[in-house]
């Protein structure tokens, strides 16, 4: 019989940056309506070339404490997985979450997919006690809420 080793992790790294001042300045200093969360978030990517999904990780007053750019796609297309999203919010203590992405086309119509994740985020936030409290979607020139359109 042969022995594998075993490892424990013993410390995960997080790599911490500082965000541009400029962005710093338009951080609200509590998120209290999605649309404090959307005019941030379109100063964060709006203009982006592809589609980012970011996770906006908050403490228990609704306060951003880490911003993290859990996935970026192509034109049209981002795969996102819980895991991604939640590993932020888990390194960094959060009580609740905010994810967003861009849509580059200009069009913040959602889709299918985008209700799909979003509910999939909601449910494995569920399991770990991380609200997940809204889904973003914003263009250069709009921004929508999917919790204020009743889709999650």
């Amino acid at each position: 019989m042969t022995l594998n080793k075993i490892i424990e992790i013993v410390r995960i790294k997080q790599e911490i940056r500082e965000v541009e001042e400029a962005y710093t300045s338009l951080l609200p200093k509590q998120i209290r309506s999605s649309q404090d969360a959307i005019a941030f978030i379109q100063a964060l990517i709006a203009e982006e070339d592809r589609e980012v999904f970011l996770v906006l990780c908050l403490n228990v007053k609704n306060e951003v404490i880490a911003i993290h750019k859990s996935h970026v796609g192509s034109l049209n297309a981002s795969i996102v997985h819980p895991r991604e999203v939640f590993k932020s919010a888990i390194l960094n203590n959060a009580g609740s979450i905010l994810v967003a992405h861009n849509h580059p086309s200009g069009n913040c119509q959602y889709s299918p997919e985008d209700i799909e994740v979003s509910k999939r985020l909601r449910d494995a936030g569920e399991i770990m006690g991380i609200e997940a409290l809204d889904s973003i979607i914003v263009s250069h020139s709009d921004g929508i809420s999917l919790r204020e359109k009743g889709l999650i």
